[in-house]
């Protein structure tokens, strides 16, 4: 049963801001905590002590068929309310680092890109098994030996991974078990919710990966309206 979210917000309230020096926040609210649906907002600053302001309209989101549960990335972990596990349906909550872009296109296709390319070509992998060495990276599996068994296809027979973002969740060291694979993407329908990674249309896509810079340290703040609004001031969010 999730905590309430006054004893929540005073737990994780003690740290300093997780976003640090971040100048771009795609900002993902839902409804509630088993809430599918959403809505994002691009924000961005001048600086890292400047005031946040929108970078474009809201557009919908779907994010994970069961909701949001506490994720491993650059906020406090704290051990309240339900945390994100593997294959449990949910979409990590918090606050995260973008590091990278991926698609099936060759390196060199999109000129505007200014993050960090790869391309999901037949033999990368995302490894899913928590009892591989390899737990939620990105492998050649052409060229390493295979431990895992299970991964998730980075070149999909569908569209949906045809231009997509790396969610630094539970990065290296990775938990074993508190979920792999976070991307978003291109999702299957508006209606439709994910095993966990955040998904929107093909075209507000394109608009996000445009818009990315690395040199602004660009995160991804993904949270329920109730928890946003008990966080923002001391997480200083936009």
């Amino acid at each position: 049963m999730m905590l309430p979210l006054l004893i929540l917000s005073i737990a994780l309230a003690s740290v300093s801001s997780p976003i640090g020096m971040s100048r771009q926040a795609l900002v993902v609210k839902t409804t509630s905590w088993t809430s599918s649906q959403g809505l994002l907002q691009r924000y961005e600053r001048s600086s890292g002590t400047a005031p946040w302001r929108s970078a474009g309209p809201t557009f919908p989101v779907v994010v994970g068929r069961n909701g949001m549960g506490w994720g491993v990335g650059l906020h406090n972990q704290n051990g309240y309310g339900t945390e994100k596990r593997e294959g449990d349906g949910r979409a990590p909550a918090g606050i995260f680092k973008l590091s990278a872009v991926f698609g099936y296109a060759p390196p060199g296709a999109y000129p505007w890109l200014k993050m960090p390319y790869y391309e999901a070509y037949g033999a990368l992998k995302c490894i899913d098994d928590p009892r591989s060495r390899h737990y939620n990276r990105l492998v050649d599996a052409g060229s390493v030996a295979a431990d895992w068994s299970s991964c998730e296809d980075m070149r999909r027979a569908d569209e949906q991974y045809r231009r997509g973002i790396v969610v630094e969740h539970n990065p290296a060291p990775a938990i074993p078990g508190r979920g792999s694979c976070i991307f978003i993407h291109i999702w299957k329908n508006p209606e439709s919710g994910t095993a966990g990674c955040t998904t929107m249309s093909p075209e507000n896509l394109e608009k996000i990966l445009r818009w990315l810079d690395p040199a602004a340290n660009p995160v991804l703040i993904q949270l329920p309206e109730t928890a946003y609004r008990q966080l923002r001031s001391a997480w200083e969010l936009p």
